[in-house]
């Protein structure tokens, strides 16, 4: 593995081909996740709360479509 920080404020990681590319795409889906929420200053418990909103919302409009 290599990390170069750049001019631009911006760091690049150059990883082997052999490294499994689902793990490594959940490792691309953590850092975006720190990106955007980097400047937040929402509370967890907040975040939990919507999410939990959201997922009820979704069931509601959705559930005759799997259930049986």
């Amino acid at each position: 593995m290599e990390i170069e920080w750049t001019k631009r404020n911006q760091i690049t990681i150059t990883v082997s081909s052999a490294v499994d590319s689902f793990r490594l795409q959940r490792l691309i889906d953590y850092v975006k996740y720190l990106e955007a929420t980097a400047g937040s200053k929402a509370k967890q418990s907040d975040v939990d709360k919507l999410a939990d909103e959201v997922n009820a919302s979704w069931y509601t409009k959705n559930h005759k479509r799997f259930a049986r």
